[in-house]
């Protein structure tokens, strides 16, 4: 095949759910926005809710329709947009509980929906989402009188543990939110990492599930196996592909791959990333193109068929340290060209 094969390690994405909710006594949920950071919503929530978890969460209202039909009617599912303008209908088709981030939501959801089930969203300094103190204390009344599923907010600088930040959220989250009487929820990947003061009744782990940071401790669910196209002899001072970016600094054997910035290979990364053939290292040389790259396969002692660029040594976020960006970015990138297989699970 030409293109190339991006591995999803079923069993390692269930068992990276299993040690977050280790780490709390409340809830896990799993959040599987984004068609499950790149790798197959439909597939990762059923994994995930024979390992147990019993709440999803996904970006917008549309994402929850392949998760609701992967899973049937009975899983929560719940979408962090809200109850936006044109989403009532997909709603209450698909049984989902948006999370309400504004008066106007708010509003909306009770006079198109009356007795659907919602959340609730709060802004404890993110400003990004959710109801700041003064909306709050406006609608609080009318809102928890309605039974709320959740209450929640989101924490900004969870990746770094000592950041002030997540005290001062922290603390207003417990402002707005002590004495109600609905579960509430901060953590995601990050928080969960906090400590329990961080945990409240639910956590959301998202990123950690699918092998990102901050979870350092997470197995590695994403492989991805490129195929080589043609394999070259250039001459030492020859150049290789736009720009003349590369200048063989002797005579190479340079493989042409079926890959490029059109399937998420970020080209940040021209000259300045390894791949592998089994434990052996070849430079990527030249720059990325939209669809191959040019790899130094010299120094192999037999010319290879595929090439790996992500596996347990090089991860999703070794490769955004390189390119100057986060795991979330390199995983979400991931195109649809690949041809997708399913390992375990």
């Amino acid at each position: 095949m030409s293109t190339g094969f991006l591995t999803v390690d079923v069993d390692a994405l269930v068992a990276n759910w299993r040690a977050l909710d280790a780490m709390s006594d409340v809830e896990t949920a799993a959040v599987v926005k984004a068609d499950g950071y790149g790798l197959g919503a439909a597939k990762m929530a059923r994994a995930l809710a024979r390992a147990g978890a019993r709440k999803f969460f996904v970006a917008v209202a549309e994402e929850g329709a392949a998760v609701r039909q992967a899973l049937g009617p009975n899983p929560e599912i719940c979408v962090f947009s809200g109850h936006m303008r044109g989403d009532t209908e997909m709603i209450a088709d698909l049984m989902l509980t948006p999370m309400l981030n504004t008066v106007g939501q708010v509003t909306r959801h009770f006079e198109s929906l009356p007795g659907h089930p919602f959340g609730i969203q709060l802004d404890t300094g993110m400003n990004r989402l959710g109801m700041e103190i003064g909306e709050w204390a406006a609608i609080a009344e009318l809102a928890l009188g309605a039974g709320p599923m959740l209450v929640m907010s989101h924490l900004a600088c969870a990746d770094e543990p000592d950041h002030p930040m997540n005290a001062q959220q922290l603390a207003q989250f417990h402002l707005m939110t002590d004495g109600v009487s609905v579960p509430r929820s901060l953590a995601a990947t990050g928080g969960i990492l906090l400590g329990p003061e961080y945990h409240f009744d639910l956590t959301r782990p998202g990123v950690g599930l699918y092998g990102g940071a901050p979870f350092a401790d997470a197995r590695a669910v994403a492989h991805l196996d490129l195929p080589v196209v043609q394999i070259r002899d250039v001459d030492a001072g020859e150049t290789v592909g736009y720009g003349n970016a590369w200048t063989a600094p002797r005579d190479s054997r340079i493989a042409t791959l079926s890959t490029g910035y059109a399937d998420g290979i970020l080209r940040a990364l021209s000259n300045n990333v390894t791949l592998w053939h089994g434990d052996q290292p070849c430079p990527l040389v030249g720059r990325v193109s939209m669809d191959l790259l040019t790899v130094d396969v010299t120094d192999l002692s037999e010319a290879p068929q595929a090439l790996s660029l992500l596996n347990a040594a090089q991860t999703v976020d070794d490769l955004a340290a390189l390119a100057g960006t986060i795991g979330y970015e390199i995983l979400t990138s991931l195109g649809p060209r690949y041809t997708r297989r399913y390992a375990g699970g």
